[in-house]
């Protein structure tokens, strides 16, 4: 059907916020009619957090978490419905994504929180929620899912593509000339290189890498960084903060480093384990698109180029999606793809046993 619209929602693993897009698909065309960004405050973000990690009388503060992170997205959803003059009758269904507070697909289970029939009641708007348990029952990691959006949006017939998403943690798509495409979290995004500047800088983030930029990487702490068995294992791979979090990046510490030498050689980290996914499975890769906040770090974005010299490295925008957005318009997609009764995933990228229809529906 010609001009359906969806609202795609997004909370990734920085912790930051929500992102929200509504969009307007035509055919295999994607327009984004309005986008909103809305910040967590410091006592939901620091309560997002605690759940990442066993603590006391966790099921309540996730029910009571998951019911402020609805009204969070209610509210933004009604932003943007005001924003472009729309009644909810003029959207076909959100998709929510939902905060991760665990993802351990070696132990079976992945939790994303956001109580989806409390956004359904509040918007009067369907919502398709829940999009990673299906592939899990399956065999599958849950993850990545924004492969088969990126193969939608981003392929090219004759150029072997790589889509690399920087968020918390960095997840990379790689489309060949010929063949289907793979997709699996690379490594570190801007986990590590934010909390480094919120111990050290007093700020959600090092801007545009430019503390980093003025320091040299250590050598031996990026040999130590880089020797974690993550980034040698076999995709289809996933993984978290509850790998890459403080604690991981303290084990590797000496003591006595330069505070500015260590955002360096973490910047470093991300760009080399997101270069070595690339060289490694896509040798022939002509195109780097950089999405989700990293894309804001020109420092980075400069040592992909550099460490990829075939390719040439730019930003989403360059394909008339802000880099900020992506995964929410993705989002709205797998919503769209849900009601459709198409399936979503990718079994090469998440190990599933075969093709699933993803989310659970929540009709307004």
């Amino acid at each position: 059907m010609k001009g359906e619209r969806y609202v795609g929602l997004m909370s990734g693993t920085s912790l930051d916020g929500i992102d929200a897009v509504l969009v307007e698909f035509d055919a295999d065309r994607i327009g984004v009619l309005a986008a909103r960004h809305r910040p967590y405050d410091p006592e939901l973000r620091a309560q997002l957090a605690a759940l990442g990690t066993p603590g006391a009388d966790e099921i309540e503060r996730a029910a009571l978490a998951a019911n402020r992170l609805a009204r969070e997205c209610a509210a933004l959803v009604g932003v943007l419905l005001a924003a472009t003059g729309l009644a909810p009758a003029g959207v076909r269904a959100i998709g929510c994504h939902g905060q991760t507070v665990r993802h351990r697909p070696e132990r079976g289970y992945t939790v994303q929180i956001a109580n989806a029939a409390l956004l359904a009641e509040l918007t009067q708007i369907a919502v398709v929620a829940d999009f990673r348990s299906r592939d899990l029952a399956a065999g599958g990691e849950g993850a990545p899912l924004v492969p088969a959006f990126h193969r939608a949006v981003f392929a090219q017939e004759g150029e072997a593509r790589a889509v690399l998403n920087v968020g918390g943690i960095a997840n990379v798509t790689l489309l060949p000339q010929q063949g289907d495409a793979l997709g699996f979290d690379c490594g570190p995004g801007n986990v590590l290189m934010d909390l480094w500047a919120a111990r050290h800088l007093g700020a959600p983030f090092d801007a545009g890498g430019a503390w980093a930029a003025g320091a040299a990487p250590l050598p031996e702490l990026l040999e130590r960084m880089l020797a974690e068995p993550y980034f040698a294992r076999r995709p289809p791979k996933s993984t978290g903060r509850e790998l890459f979090d403080a604690a991981w990046l303290e084990r590797h510490l000496a003591g006595g480093e330069d505070p500015q030498a260590v955002q360096a050689s973490l910047l470093e980290l991300t760009a080399r384990a997101a270069a070595t996914a690339v060289s490694r499975h896509l040798p022939d890769a002509q195109r780097l698109i950089v999405c989700g906040g990293g894309a804001k770090n020109a420092t980075l974005l400069a040592r992909l180029a550099a460490l990829l010299p075939a390719a040439k490295v730019e930003t989403s925008a360059a394909h008339g999606l802000d880099p900020q957005y992506v995964e929410a318009c993705a989002f709205a997609w797998l919503a769209r793809e849900r009601l459709a009764g198409r399936p979503a995933n990718l079994p090469q990228v998440t190990g599933a046993r075969g093709l699933r229809v993803l989310g659970a529906l929540y009709s307004a």
